[in-house]
């Protein structure tokens, strides 16, 4: 049996349209935001709406009517920890787990990053042993085992690499800086589409207590790609350091093409 009935935390750039997606094929959905002004644009999109944020030793919000009859929850919050953040990111999922114990929520989703791998320059499966370099890819692993440890419900865990759509591409961020790092370094990128894709195959499929890497299968060279993008879009060149070695890593989706029978619509970025 298919579970119809899903709670998303976290209705942002991706969680929000794939809401909508799920609605549009016979899902009953409940979705969650931390912004007031918000909570009418999921109710437009017939999403039963909540105001939650997750905190290190709280939940701000009515979570237990928020999980109450769902049988699947989809988490796709970020970390946070980019900069000099100090946030606890493990320590909310910690704070959230009883809550998923105590509720109908049997199947968890879990969106995490291919960051929980190192750039050593090699091919990375859903073999590969994980050994992130950054505070949130070390964070985001942990996050993953409190759940895919927890006996109460089964987690699947959805690592994917660098998100792009209509509205959201990194050229727009490297546009006309210098000394960018990497510039051999492969990209591993994944469109918005394709995410909301892979998740709906693995809920139809039931394809849980399982990981999976997601990215395009398209991994020219940071500077290949970028410049390319910044001529496209009529920016101003990124500018990238050779004198350092370049790091990197090429991630593979086969796995998701060939257990979840997925297709990738945007191969090509």
């Amino acid at each position: 049996m298919i579970p119809k009935n899903i709670s998303i935390l976290g209705c942002g750039w991706l969680g929000l349209p794939l809401a909508t997606a799920l609605i549009s094929t016979n899902f009953s959905v409940k979705g969650s935001t931390t912004s007031q002004n918000k909570l009418s644009v999921l109710e437009e999109n017939k999403i039963q709406s909540f105001l939650l944020s997750l905190n290190e030793n709280e939940i701000n919000g009515n979570v237990d009517a928020f999980l109450e009859n769902s049988e699947v929850l989809i988490i796709d919050i970020p970390p946070k920890l980019r900069g000099n953040s100090t946030e606890n990111f493990v320590a909310k999922i910690k704070t959230l787990i009883p809550f998923i114990e105590k509720s109908s929520v049997t199947k968890v989703l879990f969106v995490s990053s291919t960051s929980v791998y190192a750039d050593d320059n090699s091919i990375v499966t859903e073999e590969t042993t994980p050994k992130p370099e950054t505070e949130g890819g070390k964070q985001l692993l942990e996050a993953e085992k409190l759940l895919q440890n927890n006996a109460t419900f089964q987690t699947t865990i959805l690592r994917f690499g660098g998100l792009i759509g209509e509205d959201r591409h990194p050229i727009k961020f490297l546009a006309g800086r210098e000394n960018i790092e990497n510039p051999d370094g492969a990209i591993n990128l994944i469109h918005q589409k394709d995410c909301i894709g892979i998740i709906m195959k693995i809920i139809e499929t039931n394809s849980w207590n399982e990981t999976f890497n997601a990215v395009s299968t398209f991994h020219p060279t940071r500077v290949a790609y970028y410049t390319q993008k910044a001529i496209e879009l009529n920016l101003v060149l990124p500018k990238f350091n050779h004198k350092k070695a370049s790091f990197g890593k090429i991630i593979s989706s086969d796995k998701s093409k060939k257990t979840l029978d997925y297709k990738y619509e945007y191969v090509y970025l």
